[in-house]
């Protein structure tokens, strides 16, 4: 486990723990900001990352979140996690040519269960 991820982890069970599961996405992306700011951690909120096909750029995808510079972030508030997420991160990291990724689903009633670490 490296130090930025776990900075950023520690924010996430901020926020869950003071706000519980079951609350809209966008609900717990707004207090996970709040809560990386008062923490001091920078990041870029709703980045746009473009995809390349074939030479042409394609515009229109935005990670919820880049910590550091370096670390993508992706909210979810669900039930459980499902493959199509992790794809979803995964091709966030490739078309950003970054290596880690956390995937954080707040409707886990324990945070630690919907913690996913991800990286190429």
């Amino acid at each position: 486990m490296d130090s930025l991820t776990e900075q950023i982890i520690a924010a996430a069970i901020e926020v869950h723990r003071t706000l519980g599961p079951g609350l809209l996405e966008s609900i717990y992306e707004e207090a996970l900001c709040h809560e990386l700011s008062l923490r001091r951690i920078p990041f870029e909120r709703q980045k746009e990352s473009d995809v390349i096909y074939k030479d042409k750029i394609i515009k229109g995808q935005r990670l919820d979140l880049l910590v550091f510079g370096e670390v993508v972030v992706e909210i979810k508030s669900v039930r459980k996690i499902e493959d199509v997420f992790t794809a979803q991160v995964l091709s966030y990291l490739k078309s950003t040519k970054l290596k880690r990724a956390l995937l954080i689903n707040f409707g886990e009633s324990r945070l630690v269960d919907g913690i996913k670490r991800i990286s190429l």
